[in-house]
Formats: structure tokens, C-alpha cells, sequence
């Protein structure tokens, strides 16, 4: 089986009902919160990958940090944005589950359930 990460906020909740739902069907499982250990650059990009998503998409619009900085962001290139997701871990959609070469971002939680 491959090894699988949640990138989390341990107080988001869509982040700790994914964590409960592994748990209880028994999945083995890495949890990085992403605010104590940051995304480096290389990372983000090889999740984006796996994603199949673009900096601009993996945006939390609904957060209060892209509410501040919205005008900016507009101006950005997709490299640029990636820059600030690594310099504001507030902007990054979580959870993100990663399995091997796959990832999801696991919104609605139920999500999960594409990697297995």
C-alpha cells in the first residue's frame, strides 16, 4: 500500500473529519500540519501536480487573507501565486491527501474516498 499524507490545519474541520474517517476505516496514515512544517516550493508544485490544479485554483477565496490581498492576486501570475501560498500557508485549500502519485483535495471530506 502506498504511504499516504494529509496536509492539514489541525482546528479545520473538513481536515479533522478526514483524519476520523482514516482512522476508522484503519488507514495508515501521515498527518503534516503545513503551518508548523511549510510547504517547501518543490513540494506545493509536485502536489499541484498531482492535483491537476493550477496555484490560482488550490486558493482559499473564502479566507480573510485572499479577501486582503484580492486586488494583488488578480495582477499575479500562477508562479507569483505559488510564491505567496508558500509565504501565506492561510491561502492553501486544505486538506490535501496525498497516496503516491495521486492527491486530492479532500473538500467535501467524503472526497477521501477517490483514493481508495
Amino acid at each position: 500500500m502506498s504511504n499516504i499524507t494529509v496536509y492539514e490545519k489541525p482546528t479545520c474541520t473538513a481536515c479533522r473529519k478526514v483524519t476520523k474517517a482514516l482512522i476508522e476505516q484503519g488507514i495508515e496514515f501521515e498527518k503534516i500540519n503545513y503551518f508548523v512544517e511549510p510547504f517547501t516550493k518543490n513540494k506545493l508544485k509536485s502536489l499541484l501536480v498531482k492535483l491537476k490544479m493550477k496555484p490560482s485554483t488550490l486558493l482559499r477565496k473564502n479566507d480573510e487573507a485572499y479577501k486582503k490581498l484580492k486586488a494583488k492576486i488578480e495582477q499575479l501570475s500562477e508562479e507569483e501565486i505559488l510564491n505567496l501560498m508558500i509565504n501565506n500557508p492561510n491561502l492553501v485549500q486544505r486538506p490535501i491527501v496525498e497516496k503516491g502519485n495521486n492527491a486530492i483535495l479532500a473538500r467535501p471530506p467524503e472526497k477521501i474516498k477517490e483514493l481508495f
